[in-house]
C-alpha cells in the first residue's frame, strides 16, 4: 500500500505504508541512533513528532517489550528507509510492524531518508503529514499546507486518562500516562486500549546485590515526571533510592511536604518556556533551597550546628533534558529553539572541568542560551559540534543538570556516573 510524506514546504516523498493506515500530522525530525528504536518510540519526549530514523535498516531485532521506556508509543508518525519484518533476536516478541499497528502509529518506509534528513538540516525541522490508505497523493493546495503548518505540539498534548486537551507544555503527560505500573505481572501484556503492562524485569537486568537495595532503600527521591523515561527510575533504584513519582501538576508545597532527600527533574516534550506553572513551582523550591543553604552558613558556628544541619538540609536537584531546561529558566536563564535539534546516540559533549569528551544520547529541539547564564550558573558541559550548553552546575544551591541523557538505553553509557554524583550529593 502506498503512502506519502508531505512537508510544510510542499515537498513530497512517496513510499509504502507501515503501521496503521490513515493521516497524521506532526513536527518532522530525525534521529541518528543506530539502535534503540523501541526506546525512541516509547520515549514521551518524542510526543507530537514524526520521527525519521537515519539508520537505513530498522526492526532487525523486532519488538522487545522489556525495553520500552513507557507504557505506550508517543510519536505522531514514523519514517524508515527499510523496515525489517523478519527479526532475529532471542528476546524478540514480535515484529516492529505489528507493534506500530497495535499502537495505531501511521508510518512510511521506502523513501530516501538521507535526502529527507538533508532537507531538514538545511531548512530546519518543519511540520509534515503522512497519508496512507488512499489511492493517490492528496493535491498540494494552500488549504492542505495551512493545515500542516498549523499543527503545534503544545496544543496537541492530550490527557490519556480523559481525552481532554491540555493547556500547553507537558500537561496531560502524567505519571499514570507514561510510567510503567508498579504491580508485577507474569508476562508483558497488551491491554484492550493498546497500553503495555510491564513484567518486573529489573532483577533479570542487574546483579543480586543491586536488586537487594530495592528491599531496603536508604534515600527517598521525588521524581517529578514531565514525561519521564523508565530508565531514570531504574538507575536511581539501582543505587538504593526509594522513588516517589509525582505528576507534572505537582506544586512546590506538595513536593516539599514529602520531605525528599533528593529531587529528580525528568525529560519531556515540547517548548520548556510554555510550562509556566511548573517553572514557577520549581523556582519556589530553588528559593527554599537557597534559604536553607544561607541559614546553614549563618548558623555554622553555633554549638548546635549538627542539629541545625539535620533540620535545614537543602534538597539536591538533578535535571535531565526538559528538566535541565526548566531548571535553567527557573534560575533566570533563557532558552531558544534549535534549527534541527539534537537527536541520536552519537553527540560529543566536553566536560569543562577535566576537558574529557563524552559521547551522549540526546533528544531535544531547544537549548539553554549560553549568554544567559548568571554568575551562579557554571556551564559544566558543552556540545562539541555547535558549542551549545549541555550541562549546568549551580554554585548557590546543591543542583546540577544536563541536556543529554545519562540514563540512555541502548546507550551510550559514558555519562552514567552522573547518577552516582547525584546520590553522593544526597548522602
Amino acid at each position: 500500500m502506498k503512502a506519502w510524506l508531505i512537508l510544510a514546504d510542499g515537498t513530497i516523498f512517496e513510499g509504502s505504508s507501515i503501521g496503521a493506515t490513515g493521516k497524521t500530522i506532526g513536527e518532522t525530525v530525525f534521529t541518528t541512533g543506530m539502535t534503540g528504536y523501541l526506546e525512541t518510540l516509547t520515549d514521551p519526549s518524542y510526543y507530537g513528532q514524526i520521527v525519521t530514523q537515519t539508520f537505513p535498516l530498522i526492526g532487525n531485532y523486532g519488538d522487545i517489550p522489556q525495553d520500552y521506556e513507557s507504557k505506550k508509543c508517543w510519536v505522531r508518525g514514523y519514517i524508515v528507509r527499510e523496515l525489517c519484518d523478519l527479526p532475529s533476536n532471542f528476546r524478540c516478541n514480535g515484529t516492529l510492524s505489528d507493534f506500530l499497528k497495535s499502537q495505531n502509529i501511521v508510518g512510511i518506509c521506502g523513501i530516501d531518508t538521507r535526502a529527507l534528513t538533508k532537507r531538514l538540516r538545511e531548512s530546519g525541522v518543519m511540520n509534515g503529514m503522512i497519508v496512507s490508505g488512499v489511492d493517490s497523493c492528496p493535491s498540494i493546495t494552500e488549504e492542505l499546507l495551512k493545515e500542516i503548518k498549523a499543527y503545534k505540539i503544545s496544543q496537541a498534548v492530550e490527557s490519556v486518562q480523559n481525552g481532554s486537551i491540555g493547556d500547553g507544555g507537558v500537561t496531560g503527560i502524567t505519571s499514570e500516562a507514561c510510567f510503567p505500573p508498579v504491580e508485577k505481572v507474569a508476562t508483558n501484556e497488551v491491554g484492550a486500549q493498546g497500553e503495555i503492562r510491564f513484567a518486573n524485569e529489573f532483577c533479570n537486568r542487574f546483579n543480586e546485590s543491586e536488586c537487594a537495595k530495592l528491599t531496603s532503600p536508604s534515600k527517598s527521591v521525588v521524581l517529578w515526571d514531565f514525561g519521564a523515561k523508565a530508565n531514570i527510575q531504574r538507575e536511581l533504584e539501582k543505587r538504593g533510592c526509594r522513588i516517589t513519582v509525582v505528576p507534572c501538576t505537582a506544586t512546590a508545597e506538595e513536593i516539599l511536604a514529602l520531605k525528599p532527600d533528593g529531587l529528580m527533574l525528568s525529560n519531556g516534550p515540547g517548548d520548556p518556556a510554555e510550562n509556566v506553572e511548573i517553572i514557577s513551582n520549581l523556582k519556589k523550591i530553588c528559593e527554599w533551597n537557597k534559604q536553607m543553604h544561607k541559614q546553614i552558613q549563618d548558623d555554622a558556628e553555633d554549638c548546635h550546628a549538627e542539629q541545625v544541619l539535620a533540620s535545614k538540609t537543602p534538597i539536591p536537584i538533578f535535571g535531565i533534558c526538559l528538566g535541565h531546561q526548566m531548571l535553567a529558566l527557573a534560575r533566570g536563564c533563557k532558552t531558544s529553539k534549535l534549527k534541527y535539534g539534537h537527536r541520536g546516540g552519537n553527540h560529543p559533549c566536553k566536560d569543562t572541568e577535566n576537558g574529557r569528551v563524552y559521547i551522549t544520547s540526546q533528544n531535544h529541539g531547544y537549548a539553554v542560551e549560553n549568554a544567559s547564564l548568571p554568575s551562579y550558573a557554571k556551564m559544566s558541559f558543552f556540545n562539541v559540534n555547535d558549542g551549545t550548553v549541555e550541562g549546568i552546575t549551580y554554585t548557590d544551591i546543591p543542583a546540577f543538570s544536563v541536556q543529554f541523557h545519562p540514563e540512555a538505553c541502548g546507550g551510550p553509557h559514558d555519562t552514567n556516573f552522573l547518577f552516582d554524583k547525584f546520590v553522593s550529593m544526597i548522602k
